[in-house]
């Protein structure tokens, strides 16, 4: 048979039986299979479709053509073959894919292959059912042309066509699906149909669109990291080098680059000049040199190269010096930078440069360098810590307090290990208890006392160790405190007072240990202790004892009754979360001392219906330490007084005062404010007082102590004058005049007339009785506080009168005196404020006051305005004044030891006399020159230094605050001092209330964030992440409040966006710092700010979030449960699981309820 069947009549060539031409024949064709099929399509055709008989796809059947059986039989038999291998490879197929998506594949895979494999099987049985049919007629032919039909060979067929598969398959029944092979797969063209309106109709097509995605290229934008780490490429100069100026204006500029070159020469290669050098050295067939096609370094190649240079420095160094902790350290940090950079450690050439790394491996390499560097430095603190802070990312918590505990047996005389490990304790909420952490501090306290005993002979004492001690000491009080454990905090300064300045001589001589066990009797005696009645101290009670027995002291015949409780609930309908709240709040203002019984009532230890109330000497016993510094002993009572709410002036350390802060008074401004020069500094620091559990955000003013409080603190005063002499004795006298003017501030703000005047009249009465006293007869300071409270409670004349007496009695000490200056200086400043200097006429009597004492003539009042030559010789004399000071501290002589309060009361008295008396220029000049003279030397004493400086620039910021209020003048001056001030002093307050009040007023805030994004980065401290976030606040509430009124008018436009995102991304960087994460204040804030967003799922995180850092502070679950009360229940059990103090269980709130 020919290969071509149109050409099937020709004549075969004898020869064409010839092997080598079999591949030319096709043996599955022959002539009579296109009648045979054009008869059959005919009679199909013919036949009527209802018959129902079902049209399906079938091989080719032709007439009998005289063809033998033999002859078809081969064929029959290749065909099937054929279908065989097809169905094989069909199967591979299948297998490759199952293989290639793996096990597990979904469901519809299964199917897949398991009709794959049924498929062959049945097309196998049809074959053989064909090939064992006899040769039949029409009859056979038209039977199987039932089973199998082309449907492109039916042309008239009327109706839809249809394929009916009466052979079920139990596949369907098992997969729910028809097998994907069995379904007809077509491509559409659009998404169109033709027909439809495009306007009014449309179909819905389902799957995917058969329209190719267009690749969108997805835009990097500046932030990126692949944007950011090309804007550290080094910029290529376009111009290497400046060329003179042309005498004819070009039209356009010229840019040069680096490698321009001359113009290449004519030649016969390059005959117009345009091609440059490797062109012509192509044309000539010559190559670059193989410097010339060495590729430049790229960027990433450079840094890489830095960075490996560094690494190998720092190897190299710490090869040659193991034992500096430094390098080691500064290496570890590198490691950062390292990780931060491109392509040093990249696995594979061509890897992308901007994949991530992971922190793992960062804190692995870390941790490898701290365990070479340790095994070089085994004694090494510093190390061991890093490793331990370090280790926290990997260890379990239990294995970490192990690690703690190893390293605090090797080393008990470090105090500052000691600090990190009780805070450690402290802030693991899953191990924490208020019971355990007490024991902590009193087994530090101890060990510590046995080191300076010298108990502990393996570990001599450290420098510094009785100052650190005393913080931790503090710090033990302020965590009683805010765990609401206040009787067992006042009892530990109560029993400091008495172990400290009552000891007995006969016990001075024993070790801690020993002096502890004989105080023990004492404070088990019943005898009144510090801040209660008739107390007298160890040293009396013991002295009774040695002669024979205590006498009891009867209680006095004028003794007042107990004040009586105030009603708890006073409204019953109000929420059950309120009535606790407000309960609980009441019983921690009145029940702060420690309950103890009235022998005179006849009452027992049996009598206390809160057993809580009452404070064993175990609780306090291991706490006791001796402090032989008599500047210490002075601020232990300093801090004391400051606990109990009067304003003493001591402030924390700066570890032990960031979790103190509890309270948002540090952001109120108001007094400051008001009057800038002569404000009232009471000390706000945002530590709150014992007894004092307020709401965030609560009044400005919070109610003083009960009758009781009073009492006890009125009591500790008296207890203390007698224990001190001159400046001391006079600094506490201050304390208590300036406690009782506290009171008076309050009643001027709340308005309260009543109040007013009996608290003006008993402040009046115990400045007038302190200084009757000799000792106080002579004390400037309280004669400046008498004469200040005359004039806050609006007596001027009067108060004119104290001040003009106080300065007669001074004679001719005039500068030399700081107190008598501070006392003229406040006089001026308060005239000043009076009739402040407008139009260039300065107020009399300040000018008056200061220049009669920089001539030290004797005080007399003022008839009039001072003469231009007093002015001139007061300028003289203050000008002689401040370079004599600057001289005397740059010869050897150090000079006496009040020189620096000397130079700041000097340097302000001689500000604020150049502001009257010539300008706010001036006064600018003034503070340059003092602080040119001090910040360029060097002297020993730099914590006297930076106190001096600090207090002069707050005069000078306070003096261009004042001016700005009074006239007209730019912010600028006063922002850029503000600024270099915070610079310097970045934990002063002050400053910062002042510099976020100035920045408020401006629209732009770019300036601001800037500032505080510098300062933050460059100091530890945790002021400027408060007020950056209290400046963020501010402008806030300013947004917020802005806003259209009645729908008509808008009174202001801020283009500000972002400001929430803002403010909780201040908030997140600001707890994960070192300081912030266990400040109780900044998670108050944070909570307090998501709460008033709304978000109550968020701020349910944030407070659980806060507790794994705080859990001793009760302020936190106060104010859970007032954000929070569906979760009251759950919040105090917590409480009561971790031993905070509850004052008000819920059940007896039940029973109150019930009542």
């Amino acid at each position: 048979m020919a290969l071509f069947p149109a050409f099937a009549g020709v004549a075969e060539a004898p020869d064409s039986g010839r092997k080598e031409l079999d591949w030319l024949s096709n043996p599955s064709f022959h002539v009579g299979a296109i009648t045979s099929l054009s008869r059959h399509t005919q009679e199909t055709t013919a036949a009527p479709v209802s018959e129902g008989s079902p049209l399906t796809r079938s091989p080719l059947k032709s007439e009998p053509s005289g063809e033998s059986d033999a002859n078809r039989k081969p064929k029959e038999t290749s065909r099937k073959k054929k279908k065989e291998k097809k169905k094989k490879r069909k199967l591979q197929r299948h297998e490759k894919t199952k293989r290639k998506h793996g096990p597990s594949g979904s469901s519809g895979s299964e199917s897949d292959t398991d009709s794959a494999k049924d498929s062959p099987s049945r097309s196998l049985r049809d074959s053989k059912r064909e090939s064992e049919k006899p040769n039949q007629g029409d009859d056979a032919a038209a039977d199987a042309g039932r089973h199998c039909v082309w449907l492109e060979d039916i042309q008239a067929l009327s109706g839809e066509t249809f394929r009916m598969d009466k052979k079920p398959d139990p596949a369907n029944w098992e997969y729910k699906s028809l097998y994907r092979g069995d379904i007809a797969r077509y491509k559409r063209k659009g998404d169109s149909c033709l027909g439809l309106n495009p306007k009014k109709q449309c179909i819905s097509w389902e799957g995917n669109s058969t329209e190719k995605k267009r690749s969108h290229k997805h835009i990097e934008r500046y932030f990126t990291k692949k944007s950011v780490g090309l804007m550290n490429v080094d910029g290529l100069a376009v111009s290497s080098q400046p060329e003179a100026l042309a005498l004819e204006p070009l039209s356009f500029i010229p840019v040069k680059g680096v490698d321009d070159a001359a113009p290449p020469a004519t030649s016969w290669l390059n005959p117009l000049g345009i091609y440059d050098q490797a062109t012509t050295q192509w044309l000539q067939g010559q190559g670059p040199s193989e410097q010339e096609s060495r590729p430049p370094d790229s960027q990433p190649d450079r840094e890489s190269a830095l960075l490996k240079a560094r690494v190998e420095e720092f190897n190299r160094k710490v090869r040659e010096s193991p034992r500096d902790t430094e390098l080691w350290m500064a290496f570890v940090a590198f490691q950062d930078e390292l990780m931060r950079s491109p392509g040093l450690y990249a696995v594979e050439e061509g890897e992308p440069e901007t994949r991530k790394r992971s922190l793992r491996l960062v804190l692995e390499k870390k941790l490898a360098i701290l365990e070479r560097a340790i095994e070089s430095n085994p004694s090494s603190v510093d190390l061991k810590l890093a490793k331990l802070k370090l280790c926290a990312e990997f260890w379990e918590p239990a294995t970490l307090l192990k690690e703690w505990q190893k390293l605090i047996f090797l080393h008990p005389n470090n105090t500052a290990l000691w600090q990190k490990y009780l805070l450690f304790c402290q802030s693991q909420f899953s191990t924490f208890s208020v019971s355990k952490i007490q024991s902590l501090y009193g087994k530090c306290l101890s060990t510590l006392s046995a080191v300076r005993d010298g108990s502990i002979v393996s570990h001599p004492e450290l420098p510094g160790t009785e100052e650190a001690m005393f913080a931790l000491f503090l710090q033990q009080c302020h965590f009683l405190r805010q765990a609401g454990h206040s009787e067992k905090a006042v009892s530990l300064f109560q029993a400091m007072v008495d172990f400290t300045f009552f000891k007995p001589d006969s016990v001075k001589g024993l070790p801690t240990k020993g002096q502890v066990e004989f105080f023990e009797p004492f404070w088990d005696s019943g005898e009144p202790r510090a801040g209660e009645k008739g107390a007298r101290g160890w040293r009396a009670w013991m002295h009774q004892q040695e002669w024979g027995g205590w006498v009891a002291v009867g209680a006095d015949d004028d003794d007042e009754e107990p004040e009586e409780e105030d009603q708890e609930i006073r409204d019953k309908a109000l929420p059950r979360w309120q009535i606790w709240l407000a309960a609980e709040r009441s019983r921690d203002h009145r029940h702060w001392r420690p309950w103890r019984p009235d022998k005179a009532r006849k009452q027992t230890e049996e009598d206390c219906e809160d057993p809580e109330r009452q404070v064993l000497f175990d609780d306090l016993g291991q706490s006791l330490i001796r402090l032989s510094s008599p500047d210490l002993q002075f601020q232990m009572m300093a801090a004391f007084l400051q606990f109990l709410g009067v304003p003493s002036g001591f402030s924390p350390p700066t570890p032990c005062l960031y979790l103190a802060m509890d309270e948002n008074s540090i952001f109120d401004s108001e007094l400051y404010d008001e009057k800038p020069l002569t404000f009232l500094d009471l000390s706000c620091s945002g530590v709150s007082c014992v007894g004092r559990m307020e709401p965030l955000g609560g009044r400005r003013w919070p109610r003083g102590p009960s009758r009781e409080g009073e009492e006890f603190i009125r009591n500790v005063f008296h207890l203390a004058l007698p224990l001190f002499a001159g400046r001391e004795r006079s600094q506490l006298c201050v304390s208590w005049l300036r406690y009782e003017i506290t009171k008076v501030v309050w009643c001027l703000h709340t308005k309260n007339k009543k109040r007013l005047k009996s608290q003006g009249k008993n402040c009046k009465k115990l400045a007038k009785n302190l200084l009757k006293e000799p000792d106080n007869r002579n004390s400037f300071c309280l004669w400046q506080q008498y004469a200040h409270l005359e004039w806050l409670l609006g007596n001027t004349e009067d108060a004119r009168k104290v001040f003009d007496a106080a300065l007669g009695t001074a004679g001719s000490r005039g500068l030399e005196d700081p107190e008598l200056c501070e006392l003229g200086l406040l006089y001026a400043a308060l005239e000043t404020e009076l009739s402040p200097p407008v139009g260039g006429a300065a107020p009399a009597r300040a000018v008056h006051v200061l220049s009669g004492l920089a001539e030290r003539r004797p005080y007399g009042p003022c008839t009039g305005q001072v003469s231009a030559v007093h002015v001139l010789k007061a300028r003289r004399a203050y000008e002689h004044a401040l370079q004599d000071w600057l001289g005397e501290r740059r010869g050897p002589d150090p000079g006496p030891p009040d020189r620096f309060s000397r130079l700041v009361s000097l340097a302000k008295c001689f500000m604020l006399f150049q502001y009257l008396t010539v300008g706010v220029d001036a006064a600018g000049r003034v503070y340059e020159q003092v602080f040119a003279g001090l910040r360029g030397s060097v002297s020993s004493e730099a914590a006297g230094l930076e106190g001096a400086l600090e207090a002069v620039t707050l005069m000078h910021t306070s003096l261009l605050r004042f001016h700005g209020r009074v006239a007209a003048h730019p912010l600028a001056p006063l922002r850029e001092a503000l600024s270099e001030a915070l610079r310097l002093y970045p934990g002063n307050q002050l400053l910062w209330r002042a510099y976020v009040q100035i920045q408020s007023k401006s629209h732009s805030a770019s300036r601001t964030r800037r500032f505080f994004h510098a300062i933050t980065r460059s100091t530890k401290l945790l002021e400027p992440w408060l007020f950056a976030i209290e400046a963020e606040r501010m402008r806030k509430r300013l947004v917020d409040a802005v806003q259209r009124v009645d729908g008509r008018e808008v009174h202001a436009t801020l283009p500000e966006t972002g400001l929430t995102h803002r403010i909780r991304a201040l908030f997140e960087s600001a707890v994960r710092s070192d300081h912030g994460s266990q400040c109780p204040l900044l998670w108050r804030m944070y909570l307090n700010f998501l709460v008033s967003l709304g978000n109550k799922e968020r701020s349910k995180g944030v407070f659980y979030k806060a507790l794994q850092n705080c859990p001793w502070a009760k302020a936190l679950y106060m104010d859970a449960v007032e954000y929070f009360p569906d979760e009251m229940q759950e919040v105090v059990d917590l409480m009561t699981e971790k031993e905070l103090r509850v004052r008000l269980p819920l059940e007896e709130l039940e029973l109150l309820l019930e009542d």
